[in-house]
């Protein structure tokens, strides 16, 4: 069984008196362990697609299943609940906390976690440690080169150990070697046994994934 399954999803949004369809019948089954990249141009519904897989934009039609949990028939408690377990985010534009260091930022995803302060920081540092910045700490973002501060974002999205690691252009606002070592990173976690469905508009990224699927017009092309 699929560890992700989708079927026959729609999003439509409204726009004063136009229908937006950004998903129009996508189907897609992903396999633990996987590495996917979905890409497309840009309004073809790739971000649309994660923010659903993420649980994050509930469908107009369809279901998405993950590990056997139909995502949008639960509570929007239980939904919380879920995402926080089961899965890890990583933005574009990092969303790290600009008065946090990197270990306060990592540690953000476990405020609502039962562990001990001191568990918390351990997970934390050991998940910058396995992004390369365990010598980074204690540094604020302002003094993190973009790439570092792409780890610390990645590490924030793996504190938690989460089955799944969902990427929306990751390597966007990064120069080609950045770009190269954050991708390598994505396929050690991978290798790891992460499952990681990240959505990209560089087709040297998919060199990276074992499958590309490819959005056109909310459609699966």
């Amino acid at each position: 069984m699929p560890l992700i399954n989708v079927t026959n999803l729609k999003k439509h949004y409204t726009s004063g008196d136009d229908v937006v369809e950004a998903l129009r019948g996508v189907d897609i089954s992903i396999e633990a362990g996987e590495f996917i990249t979905i890409m497309g141009q840009s309004g073809s519904g790739k971000s649309t697609l994660l923010s659903v897989l993420g649980g994050m934009n509930h469908p107009t039609a369809g279901d998405v299943e993950m590990a056997g949990v139909k995502l949008y028939q639960l509570s929007s408690e239980k939904l919380a609940d879920f995402r926080a377990q089961n899965l890890g985010f990583v933005f574009q534009a990092f969303n790290l906390i600009s008065y946090l260091t990197a270990i306060e930022n990592v540690m953000l995803p476990l405020a609502i976690v039962k562990m001990s302060t001191l568990a918390k920081k351990t997970a934390a540092r050991q998940a910058l440690e396995r992004v390369g910045l365990g010598n980074k700490l204690d540094r604020l973002p302002n003094q993190l080169s973009g790439g570092e501060q792409e780890r610390v974002a990645i590490a924030r999205a793996i504190v938690n150990n989460p089955h799944i690691l969902l990427a929306d252009e990751p390597t966007g606002n990064l120069d080609s070697k950045t770009s190269e070592e954050v991708m390598a990173l994505f396929r050690e976690l991978n290798g790891a046994g992460q499952t990681v469905v990240m959505v990209t508009h560089n087709p040297e990224n998919g060199a990276y994934s074992d499958r590309t699927i490819h959005l056109k017009d909310g459609r699966v092309a």
